[in-house]
C-alpha cells in the first residue's frame, strides 16, 4: 500500500509541476447565449491575441479543430457552428489589463434552450431522456452529457494552467423557478468537487438575462439570479441592462454580447484588484 501512496503522491508533484500559474483557465456553461446565438462579425476575429485560447470540447473539422486541444480563441467558442458568446469579449478584455505574460483560456461547454437540470450530474440522464430531439441532437455532440464533457476537458486544461473562474449564463428555460438557485449551486459544488478544487474557491460569475429595459421576454428572471450570492458565497452576478436584444426578445445582438462579455471581464478583474470601468 505505500508504494500506492508514493505513485500518488508522484501524479500529484508531476501535475502541479506541469501547471503554469500565468495560464487563467476559465470554464464557461449555461444554454443559448453563452452557446452563442449572433453570428460573429468581421470585428470579432480582429486583433485576437494568441494569449487568448479555447480548448475545443468537440470535434471540429470544418474549424480544423480536435477535441481537447488548445486554439486561439477566434469564434465560435462552443461548437462548430454555434455564434457569438459573453465569453469571446470576456477574454479580450482580460487580457487587455492583465500583464503580458498572462495567457486566457476558455472551456464552452453550453447547450441552447436547455434547463439547469441538463448539467445535474446525477439526474441529467432523466432530464434528457425527457427532452425533444433537437435538444438530444446537441447533447450527442457532448456524448450525452455535456457536464462529464466540461469536467473532463477542465481536466485537461489544468495540465497547462489554473482554474480561476467559472462563468455561466442560463436560466431562460428556468424563468420563474425559485429552486435554481440551489440547482446551480448543486452544479456549482459538484464542479469543484470533481476537479478538486477547495469548496468555494472559484468565482462564479453568472449574467443576467436580456433585461427589461431591451424588453426582455424573461427579465423576470434576473430577480431570481441576482439572489445567488446568498446561496454561494462567491458568486457574482452581471448586469444585462443596456446590453442590445434581438426581436426574439431571448438572445442578445452582437453588440449586446460585446457589452457583456466586457461586463463579465470587469467583474472578474474587480476581484484581482484590478478596477476597469466599462458601459
Amino acid at each position: 500500500m505505500k508504494w500506492i501512496f508514493i505513485l500518488k503522491m508522484c501524479l500529484i508533484v508531476n501535475s502541479l509541476v506541469a501547471q503554469d500559474k500565468n495560464f487563467h483557465i476559465y470554464l464557461c456553461l449555461g444554454q443559448s447565449n453563452m452557446e452563442g446565438h449572433a453570428r460573429p462579425q468581421a470585428e470579432d476575429s480582429v486583433g485576437v491575441s494568441e494569449r487568448f485560447k479555447a480548448l475545443a470540447a468537440v470535434d471540429c473539422d470544418n474549424r480544423g479543430r480536435k477535441k481537447g486541444e488548445w486554439y486561439t480563441a477566434l469564434p465560435p467558442l462552443a461548437r462548430c457552428n454555434t455564434g457569438l458568446t459573453p465569453a469571446d469579449y470576456f477574454g479580450r478584455t482580460m487580457l487587455e489589463h492583465l500583464p503580458k505574460d498572462v495567457i486566457v483560456g476558455i472551456i464552452n461547454v453550453a447547450v441552447g434552450g436547455c434547463k439547469i437540470e441538463l448539467f445535474d450530474k446525477n439526474n441529467f440522464k432523466l432530464y434528457v431522456d425527457g427532452s425533444p430531439d433537437w435538444l438530444k441532437n446537441i447533447v450527442k455532440a457532448y456524448d450525452g452529457n455535456p457536464y462529464q464533457r466540461l469536467v473532463d476537458m477542465a481536466r485537461i486544461a489544468r495540465k497547462s494552467g489554473v482554474i480561476k473562474g467559472i462563468l455561466l449564463h442560463q436560466g431562460e428555460s428556468n424563468t420563474g423557478d425559485t429552486l435554481w438557485t440551489k440547482k446551480v449551486k448543486d452544479v456549482y459544488d459538484n464542479l469543484l468537487r470533481d476537479l478538486d478544487l477547495k469548496p468555494n474557491s472559484v468565482p462564479l460569475l453568472a449574467g443576467h438575462l436580456v433585461s427589461e429595459d431591451q424588453n426582455g421576454a424573461c427579465a423576470s428572471m434576473n430577480q431570481i439570479i441576482s439572489t445567488l450570492p446568498q446561496v454561494i458565497p462567491n458568486a457574482h452576478v452581471i448586469s444585462s441592462v443596456g446590453c442590445e436584444g434581438i426581436k426574439d426578445r431571448l438572445h442578445f445582438s452582437a453588440a449586446g454580447y460585446r457589452k457583456l462579455g466586457r461586463r463579465y471581464a470587469a467583474t472578474m478583474l474587480a476581484l484581482m484588484g484590478k478596477k476597469i470601468t466599462v458601459d
